[in-house]
């Protein structure tokens, strides 16, 4: 990386806006993901905005204890509307980008030194996603779809398609036609989180719902568009992602279930499912499109079906000590 010469002084020193500016550029140049290049910008501009506030307007006035000061303000920061405290994750995701920066701004020769090397991050709890669905409560979303009209049609091939392939909500609304080859039936996944390219099976169940919202609706919903994208609104546009997250919590509130979460829940659902139906770990890592073994690890604390069949098959207390045999017994004694 080219440098340049070190700020003598405050005066010297591009305003912090335009250094993030330049640090977001060249993040973008090494290709990181527009979703990355987003939150980091706003979490930037939230830090220099706090330091603003307290009459800091230049880095160089950014110390070690302005940092600390900080990370302080975010464990008591309070949401006004719940009064709900930040999760030690997200406390870390506002602080992760300004250690980068300034990790950045010294190697740039913007800074003497990096302030932020010693400051230390919270750490994450490990929570488990305790919300999924039951296969058949998976079936009464599926079937609150009217699919004798062309977008209730439509949504049933989306559900089909998310809860067979598992896919990310971005993933999904960046779906094209030419990524669905139904004669290996697989499905590729291009760009995915990380952007990464992966091929994940689609069951034919799925496929079927597909080939007849291929064939009867999408003509019609793209007459005017030509879009390339799998799904559609009925504008004929690519879906966003709150758009497409919406139209899954309908259904699953249409269905009756009382159960947080939309695109997501789909996705923790199927793959608690498959792990209780014997799925490997490494398998599963694959599906989901996990680059880490121990992000796909939590599904062998959520799948509970084999721990309860070892449970029953090992434990000590036997179902003949359940309550309603003690009580008998006793009155026959």
């Amino acid at each position: 990386m080219s440098t340049v010469s070190l700020a003598a002084s405050s005066s010297d020193l591009p305003a912090p806006a335009e250094l993030v500016r330049q640090y977001l550029l060249w993040l973008r140049m090494r290709n990181s993901s527009p979703v990355t290049l987003a939150s980091w910008d706003f979490r930037l501009r939230r830090f220099n905005e706090w330091c603003a506030e307290r009459g800091i307007g230049s880095l160089v006035d950014v110390t070690p204890d302005v940092l600390a000061a900080y990370r302080r303000w975010l464990y008591h920061y309070r949401n006004e509307r719940t009064g709900a405290a930040l999760k030690f994750t997200t406390q870390a995701a506002y602080l992760t980008p300004i250690c980068r920066w300034f990790d950045w701004l010294a190697e740039a020769g913007y800074l003497p030194e990096n302030v932020a090397a010693d400051l230390q991050l919270p750490k994450g709890e490990e929570r488990l996603p305790m919300t999924v669905l039951t296969a058949e409560e998976v079936e009464c979303v599926l079937n609150a779809t009217d699919v004798t009209r062309p977008l209730g049609l439509r949504d049933r091939a989306i559900l089909e398609t998310l809860y067979s392939t598992a896919v990310r909500v971005g993933e999904l609304c960046a779906l094209q036609v030419y990524d669905l080859e139904p004669d290996r039936r697989i499905l590729a996944v291009r760009q995915g989180k990380g952007k990464k390219d992966r091929v994940v099976p689609i069951g034919r169940r799925a496929l079927s719902w597909l080939h007849k919202y291929l064939a009867d609706v999408r003509p019609t919903l793209i007459a005017q568009t030509h879009a390339a994208t799998l799904f559609v609104t009925a504008q004929g546009h690519p879906f966003g992602r709150t758009h497409l997250s919406a139209l899954v919590r309908r259904y699953i509130k249409r269905a009756g279930i009382d159960k947080a979460g939309s695109c997501h829940l789909m996705r923790h659902t199927a793959a608690t499912l498959m792990m209780d139906g014997g799925a490997d770990i490494r398998s599963l890592q694959l599906y989901l499109g996990h680059s880490k073994l121990n992000t796909t690890q939590i599904y062998t604390h959520v799948s509970i079906q084999r721990l309860r069949e070892v449970h029953d098959r090992t434990h000590p207390a036997k179902p003949n000590d359940a309550p309603g045999d003690v009580g008998r017994h006793h009155d026959e004694e």
